[in-house]
């Protein structure tokens, strides 16, 4: 089950389980003013996808775009992986539905750790702005990118924390 909430509620909320950690520990340096990981973000060119090693398996794309229509996006899925989502700067909509609800579009490919799935309107929408993340199990379908009014500017990191971490 998909969790969403401010970053402080989502870390003390998966304290339990060691595997969330080092993701956590992440985002709280990219929202500290002056750190690498701040600075970095920020400075980062649109369009363009950067990726952090973080202890534990665990890894960051930080990503520079603007949001887009709903039509221009796709709910996927992953295995290997729990997506944290989180915004740094901007807002963006994300429909989220189990992915039991959802038709194949293009099968598992392991390369990518991606299942993509046709649309579906039955979805509920989280509006997701700075300072706000969304977790997303293997089991949640996901479709984010989309523009809440108008399209605008998103900073955002996706942590990829495994099903399975390193040394389990």
């Amino acid at each position: 089950m998909a969790l969403f909430g401010n970053l402080p509620d989502l870390a003390r909320r998966l304290s339990h389980d060691p595997a969330f950690a080092p993701g956590f520990a992440y985002l709280v340096q990219c929202l500290a003013t002056g750190s690498q990981e701040s600075r970095r973000l920020r400075a980062q060119a649109i369009d363009t996808v950067q990726e952090i090693t973080l202890p534990g398996g665990t890894f960051a794309f930080e990503q520079i775009y603007r949001t887009r229509t709903r039509s221009d996006c796709f709910f996927e899925s992953h295995r290997k992986y729990i997506d944290i989502q989180f915004i740094l700067e901007g807002e963006e909509i994300i429909d989220v539905l189990p992915i039991g609800e959802l038709a194949v579009a293009r099968p598992y490919r392991e390369e990518a750790d991606v299942i993509k799935y046709t649309d579906s309107a039955a979805g509920s929408k989280l509006r997701l702005r700075a300072g706000q993340a969304a977790v997303f199990f293997p089991e949640d379908g996901h479709m984010p990118g989309q523009f809440a009014s108008q399209p605008g500017l998103v900073r955002k990191t996706v942590v990829k924390v495994p099903t399975h971490p390193v040394g389990s």
